[in-house]
């Protein structure tokens, strides 16, 4: 009989440590995704279309008519 007694050799803590890191890389995993999660802010980063329309003015993508106008359509809907 082995010095433990329990006659499994190296098989046995080649089991148990294989589950061990198993176990350690999925509670790693989980933790990783919550933390990813919790960064993120909800409603795109506080992005309002209106905020959106401003940088989108501010970039040069949209003339001052087109500005104007689809601001004056944002606020109406509100």
């Amino acid at each position: 009989m082995g010095r433990y007694g329990d006659g499994s050799g190296g098989a046995g803590w080649l089991v148990m440590t294989l589950t061990v890191l198993a176990l350690a890389a999925l509670l790693l995993g989980a933790a990783f995704l919550v933390w990813r999660a919790a960064g993120r802010d909800t409603g795109s980063s506080g992005r309002t279309p209106e905020r959106l329309l401003d940088e989108r003015f501010a970039r040069g993508e949209i003339d001052e008519e087109e500005y104007l106008r689809s601001r004056d359509l944002l606020r109406s809907a509100r």
